[in-house]
């Protein structure tokens, strides 16, 4: 099937892909085309500004979480609906897995995907010096995909000299430039990007900005660069053939608002496609829990700003506490995970009571724990996950617990680090890793089988 796409990547992070691909998404959008949008690897915050500019949900591809097959199905699946779709890289074009491998690197995105790349290249401080910059990735991989660059941070006049030197010496097209435009930056902070709503006037940067793009860059070439890529086939996997057959509707309770805010589309999707009804509550200003809930589930995000009044929120500790100590199946990954504790610091080391479920205190460290990709397993048979199996996931956090848990064990790809983690049970799982259902549909098609029964 013919889609058209394009990957925005470039040579390291920091090289102002995100704000390119927002407003290259908002110039798209203006002049009333479909677009998709889509995150290369597990970030949570870039989708939240692409969902931003789109008004629809934004997604993430990661080869190390589904391989090639299951990533071109989920790629597939949602691009179909769109008249372009754009995908973001990750840090540097080819930096993969473990930092020392393009595994689950946006070459190799592109790869699976078949997209032509347009490469953003951040000159600023260069001349002459970007040809061999852009030609090293060039040749660094015959199969590399790069069908272009854009100049980031250079002067018209500094464009005018050095476009027609890239495409005479190197061969590849040029789609534009961006000049330094500092009122456009988004501001970061220990996990990456401020989220969207945190950024004053958004929408009116946005605005500015794909105004900006229509004057700088080949927004027509870039449209008939993203049409001449290969047709491309897929199939829904056959691990979710015997799925969704379950006809027991469930209602599950999901906590989502400023503190937790960090999901994956697909995650959400495949919930729904298993028979569970995505019911959002807020633990920040919600005083009690939706009625009639047959599962919890809290994901990651912010809690440690937002410590004090989550805090504050006894009703909805107390609601939460009765329900889990009644043997309400749950998951909680990270942020989640921090707010069952018994207490949590927030940025400042101050320390106040949560909900409680486990004895352990969540606390702020001065580095990333356990930063990257893993892959768990069960340690025994009395878990959400089968023996035997594994689901992947990823770590990135500044805080940790007194009490992790040792009811999973978990292993990086790469190297030989590897330790216990996950408090867990037959109907539960707590802990850091954020999990990607789709490496392992058992487990969150268990999760859910374990709600049906509690409710029968």
């Amino acid at each position: 099937m013919k889609l058209p796409r394009i990957m925005i990547a470039a040579p390291a992070s920091g090289s102002g892909k995100t704000l390119l691909t927002c407003g290259l998404l908002k110039a798209l959008r203006n002049r009333g085309m479909k677009a998709a949008s889509f995150k290369c690897g597990p970030d949570y915050i870039d989708p939240m500004f692409h969902r931003t500019v789109l008004g629809v949900p934004a997604r993430n591809l990661d080869t190390f979480f589904t391989g090639e097959e299951i990533t071109r199905y989920l790629f597939g699946r949602a691009a179909q609906k769109a008249d372009i779709s754009i995908l973001e890289g990750v840090m540097g074009f080819y930096d993969g897995a473990g930092g020392v491998a393009a595994a689950a690197s946006s070459y190799e995105l592109a790869k699976v995907t078949d997209t032509p790349v347009i490469l953003v290249v951040n000159a600023r401080g260069m001349s002459l010096s970007v040809l061999p910059l852009i030609q090293g990735f060039l040749q660094y991989k015959q199969d590399s995909h790069i069908a272009g660059v854009i100049l980031n941070q250079v002067s018209p006049m500094t464009y005018g000299m050095l476009k027609d030197k890239i495409e005479q010496e190197l061969s590849v097209k040029v789609f534009g430039y961006v000049p330094k435009c500092p009122e456009l930056v988004i501001e970061s902070r220990h996990l990456g990007l401020v989220m969207p709503e945190e950024v004053t006037g958004l929408q009116k940067k946005l605005t500015e900005l794909s105004e900006l793009l229509e004057k700088t860059l080949d927004i027509d070439a870039i449209l008939d660069c993203a049409r001449s890529a290969e047709a491309l086939f897929w199939e829904k996997p056959e691990s979710q053939q015997n799925m969704g057959q379950e006809q027991t509707r469930l209602r599950i309770g999901i906590a989502r608002d400023e503190a937790f805010c960090f999901y994956y589309e697909d995650n959400l999707e495949l919930l729904q496609e298993l028979g569970a009804e995505p019911v959002y509550f807020s633990p920040l200003h919600d005083g009690r829990l939706p009625s009639d809930l047959d599962g919890l589930i809290f994901y990651g995000g912010y809690p440690e700003l937002y410590a004090k009044d989550l805090s504050a929120n006894h009703s909805m500790k107390q609601d939460i506490r009765i329900s889990l100590e009644q043997g309400m199946p749950f998951l909680a990954e990270c942020g989640g995970f921090m707010y069952l504790q018994e207490s949590m610091e927030d940025m400042e080391g101050n320390e106040y009571p949560m909900a409680g479920i486990f004895p352990g205190k969540a606390y702020r460290t001065q580095k990333l724990g356990r930063f990257g990709y893993i892959t768990l397993t069960a340690k025994n048979d009395a878990q959400l996950l089968t023996p035997g199996t594994c689901i992947k996931a990823h770590e990135f956090h500044y805080f940790d617990c007194t009490e992790n848990g040792m009811d999973y064990h978990g292993k990086k790809p790469f190297g030989s680090r590897e330790w216990d983690c996950i408090q867990g049970g037959k109907h539960y799982a707590a802990g850091f890793p954020h999990l990607y259902y789709y490496s392992q549909p058992g487990f969150i098609y268990e999760f859910l089988q374990q709600c049906r029964k509690r409710k029968r």
